[in-house]
């Protein structure tokens, strides 16, 4: 398989979102507003469609999802682990660690839902929403929580207005209680969730910066080889020992090795961390990405 082939239609979209957003007149301004419109409203609608319209069978997914949580347990620990480790305890400042400690597990959505579809199709696409249902409220906790243990502020409220969370949960309780969208009303609903994808990558692309990475060049450097090496290794060893079938195998792979979530950044900003070093560090997840994603795909499966 041709994974640069299969990898230059999302990544092409970044760099368009990139380009666009300093080379023309719709700056950071526009897409600000674009980040919110897919967080809130496009991307939700996505989310809620793919998991209410398709049949979840609990026990053909039972061993993905286990295999998916100890994935993202195992992200989690080995982030907060990072600072304790012999060695780097003084070369790591604990609140950059608390802000940036969520770019080694969280996971670009939009990326996701591309890839997966583009790999395997509308299984793919079913696959991949049931890993981000169950772990998009565990990392969003363990994102939270070293923000707010540092800065003493709550995160239980962050969480509950979550709309990715709402999103999923709903989709579920819809699912599993038989409400479908009306017929009449469907087209509509997924022309409207299909455009939080193209949108949603060329945000990303909008929102890619560099800056402020040398002022944390061990964290960058440990966050970094969790995202992109550990964690496909993780869930090579997973894939294996939960004996998952080929379709479910390579959506494991594909989500161990995904560029971080762009609203890393957003998160930090809005908890009162250094944003523009949280922005660098997604900025090269994207980038390590491109590596990360044939490495776990080809080599690894």
């Amino acid at each position: 398989m041709n994974f640069l082939q299969l990898l230059l239609p999302d990544f092409s979209l970044i760099l368009c979102g990139y380009l666009v957003c300093r080379c023309t007149a719709l700056d950071r301004t526009v897409w600000q507003q674009v980040e919110s419109l897919v967080y809130f409203f496009l991307f939700p609608v996505l989310l809620f469609q793919s998991i209410s319209r398709s049949t979840v069978d609990l026990d053909a997914t039972s061993s993905l999802i286990g295999a998916g949580l100890l994935l993202g347990l195992s992200g989690i620990a080995l982030a907060y682990l990072l600072p304790h480790l012999p060695g780097l305890a003084r070369r790591i400042d604990a609140r950059a660690h608390a802000g940036a400690a969520q770019v080694a597990f969280r996971f670009n959505s939009y990326i996701a839902l591309a890839l997966s579809e583009r790999l395997a199709g509308a299984q793919g696409l079913l696959l991949i929403a049931v890993l981000i249902g169950v772990s998009v409220p565990l990392f969003n906790v363990a994102a939270v929580w070293p923000m707010a243990r540092h800065g003493r502020t709550g995160f239980v409220r962050a969480l509950v207005r979550n709309p990715l969370i709402i999103a999923t949960l709903l989709g579920l309780a819809a699912n599993f209680a038989g409400v479908r969208v009306p017929t009449w009303l469907a087209p509509s609903v997924d022309r409207v969730g299909g455009a939080s994808i193209p949108l949603g990558l060329m945000a990303a692309g909008a929102g890619l910066r560099l800056g402020h990475l040398a002022q944390q060049k061990v964290l960058t450097a440990g966050l970094l080889a969790i995202r992109h090496l550990l964690l496909p290794l993780v869930a090579a060893a997973l894939a294996w020992a939960f004996r998952l079938e080929p379709v479910q195998t390579t959506v494991l792979l594909a989500f161990s090795a995904l560029p971080t979530a762009s609203s890393c950044y957003v998160l930090a900003v809005r908890m009162g961390y250094d944003g523009p070093y949280v922005a660098g560090l997604v900025t090269l997840s994207t980038l390590f990405g491109m590596a990360s994603l044939p490495f776990a795909l080809g080599v690894l499966r």
